[in-house]
């Protein structure tokens, strides 16, 4: 068994366990669909989990394609989405054609890969002219971590490379990208986060909620990325 394969049991086994079918975009994801995304666009969303971002964008007239390792988790993107175009496989060796994509992202999965350059590198391969990137990372910076309070997520099992949002851009420009923006990952403004943990972590992710907006970006858990090639 390979390193992908390893990955892809942990993701099919571990990470996905439980879930269902029933999925729906946020409103975060909302509201960035409807800056970026215009009816027509193709959207690839690499390692597109099951499928949330890809639904929100589908709402707003996208065509919606995806890849991830895990194959549980492509299935509930076909089963959701059965106009979309759904495959599973690595991040590094994209199935698709050059020039084919409109928008292409990759939110909170980068980190996660085994070669995060390569994977760049098919990205932009699979990109028309002008085409749109969005990227969410984590920040090696987060007040938080850096305080020894957070120590990842428990996918660190099986990769989790956190870097610096200088060294994330170096990354992006060896793959061949550039930073036009950063913004801040709010996402956390909800009471479904803060209580997504229990009871007992309520009031540390509460705190840390209300906090996230007034910090400034280098001391962000994760940051979005608008880039071009």
């Amino acid at each position: 068994m390979n390193e992908h394969d390893e990955i892809q049991s942990f993701y099919d086994n571990v990470y996905y366990y439980g879930a269902n079918q029933h999925v729906a975009a946020s409103n975060h994801l909302r509201r960035i669909a409807k800056k970026y995304i215009t009816s027509g666009d193709r959207v690839l969303d690499v390692a597109c989990g099951t499928g949330d971002w890809l639904m929100a964008a589908a709402e707003r007239g996208g065509i919606p394609n995806g890849i991830d390792l895990s194959e549980k988790a492509v299935n509930i993107c076909k089963q959701n989405m059965p106009d979309g175009h759904f495959t599973s496989g690595p991040a590094e060796s994209l199935p698709f054609g050059d020039k084919s994509f409109d928008v292409i992202t990759c939110l909170g999965s980068l980190e996660h890969f085994l070669d995060p350059v390569a994977a760049i590198k098919e990205m932009v391969r699979g990109s028309i002219k002008n085409a749109v990137f969005i990227i969410l990372v984590p920040n090696a910076g987060f007040l938080t971590r850096r305080l020894g309070l957070y120590k990842g997520t428990h996918q660190k099992v099986a990769i989790e490379e956190v870097r610096t949002l200088e060294a994330w851009d170096k990354i992006f420009k060896s793959g061949g990208l550039k930073t036009r923006k950063r913004w801040k990952d709010l996402h956390v403004l909800s009471i479904d986060w803060v209580m997504s943990a229990g009871w007992v972590q309520m009031p540390l992710r509460a705190l840390q909620a209300l906090a996230l907006p007034f910090w400034p970006i280098s001391w962000q858990y994760q940051v979005y990325h608008l880039l071009f090639a």
